[in-house]
C-alpha cells in the first residue's frame, strides 16, 4: 500500500503559472498531490505588454490532468481586486476549499531610477506588490470565515515571491526590488496576523533562468550534457514551495528564504551592526560627525551583487 502524498487532498492556487516559475510549481504541487487552479495572464511580453491569453494556463492545467492530477485553467490579472476574489471563489467551487495560495505573477519594466517613468513604476508595484496583497486578502478571509465558524484545523499555506533585488539592490530595477521589498513586508506582517489560524506566510528569493530573467542570466554557464539540470532550471525552486505548502512545514512561518541550483539559504532579520549614544541630551550635528563619519569610513565599500560569485557561475 502506498503511502498518500504529502499533498494529498488540498487545494492550491498558483498565480502567474503559465510560464517559468509558476508553471514549475504548479506542476510540482500536483506532483505532491494537491489540486491546482492554475492562474496566468497570458501576455507575451514580460512587461506586461500583448493581449491576454488562457492558453498558457490551459496548458498547464492540461498537462497536470493529463499526468493523472486535477487541475483548472483560470486566466485573469492578479492586480485587479475584484478578480483576485474570483480567483479564490474558483478554487473553494472547484475543490471545496483552498489550503494553498502560492503568490509568483509579475512583470519587469526596468529603468534607472532618473530615467523611470510614473507608468513604469506604478505598473511593476501594482502587479507585483498590489497582486500579491489582491489574493492574499481573499485567502485570509476564507481562512479566518472558516476558523470563525466554528471549524476546527483549518489549513492554510502562502508562499509568497520576493527577490534578491530587495535584498542587494538592482540598479535598474528600482521599482522591481521596491516592490518584492514590500512583498516581505506583506508576508511577516501576514504571517503574524493568521498563525492563530493555523495559516503559514513565507517568501522565497529564486533564481531561475525564465522569461523574465533570460537578460540577467544570459552568458552565464549552462549544463554541459543534455541530461544535466540547468543550475538555474526553475525545477531547483518548486520543490521549496511544494515543502513550504506543506503540513511538515507547519513550524515554519514569517520566513524569507533564498533558493537556487540545490541550495536553500535562510535569511535572517536585519540585526543592528553598531549603536551610539549621545554623551548628552541630544545629538548635535558636531557629535554625529565625530561617530558615524569615522565608523563609515573604516568599513569597506558596499558590495555589488555578484550572481557569478554566489551562483559559482561562469559566463561564455
Amino acid at each position: 500500500m502506498s503511502l498518500p502524498l504529502p499533498l494529498e487532498g488540498l487545494s492550491a492556487i498558483v498565480t502567474g503559472a503559465g510560464r517559468g516559475l509558476g508553471r514549475a510549481e504548479a506542476l510540482e504541487l500536483a506532483r505532491l498531490g494537491a489540486a491546482v487552479v492554475v492562474n496566468d495572464y497570458g501576455q507575451p511580453g514580460r512587461d506586461g505588454s500583448g493581449e491576454a491569453s488562457a492558453a498558457p494556463a490551459e496548458e498547464v492545467a492540461a498537462e497536470i490532468t493529463a499526468a493523472g492530477g486535477r487541475a483548472v485553467a483560470h486566466l485573469g490579472d492578479v492586480s485587479d481586486f475584484e478578480t483576485a476574489r474570483g480567483l479564490v471563489d474558483l478554487a473553494v467551487a472547484e475543490f471545496g476549499k483552498l489550503d494553498v495560495l502560492v503568490n509568483n505573477a509579475g512583470i519587469l519594466r526596468d529603468r534607472m531610477v532618473f530615467s523611470m517613468s510614473e507608468d513604469e513604476w506604478d505598473s511593476v508595484v501594482r502587479v507585483h506588490l498590489k497582486g500579491h496583497f489582491n489574493t492574499t486578502h481573499f485567502a485570509a478571509v476564507h481562512w479566518r470565515g472558516r476558523a470563525k465558524a466554528g471549524e476546527t484545523g483549518v489549513y492554510g499555506r502562502i508562499v509568497n515571491t520576493s527577490s534578491e533585488a530587495f535584498l542587494a539592490g538592482s540598479a535598474g530595477q528600482p521599482n522591481y526590488a521596491a516592490a518584492k521589498g514590500g512583498i516581505v513586508g506583506l508576508t511577516t506582517s501576514t504571517a503574524l496576523a493568521l498563525a492563530r489560524y493555523g495559516v503559514t506566510a513565507n517568501a522565497i528569493c529564486p533564481r531561475a533562468r525564465t522569461r523574465m530573467t533570460e537578460d540577467v542570466f544570459a552568458g552565464f554557464a549552462e549544463p554541459a550534457a543534455e541530461d544535466q539540470l540547468d543550475p538555474l532550471s526553475p525545477e531547483h525552486v518548486a520543490p521549496l514551495v511544494g515543502y513550504l505548502a506543506s503540513p511538515a512545514a507547519a513550524r515554519v512561518n514569517g520566513q524569507l528564504l533564498v533558493v537556487h541550483g540545490g541550495m536553500v539559504a535562510v535569511v535572517e532579520r536585519p540585526r543592528v551592526a553598531a549603536k551610539f549614544d549621545t554623551a548628552k541630551e541630544a545629538f548635535g550635528f558636531e557629535e554625529l560627525d565625530g561617530l558615524l563619519t569615522p565608523y563609515f569610513a573604516e568599513r569597506p565599500p558596499s558590495e555589488t551583487f555578484a550572481a557569478t560569485e554566489v551562483l559559482g557561475l561562469k559566463k561564455g
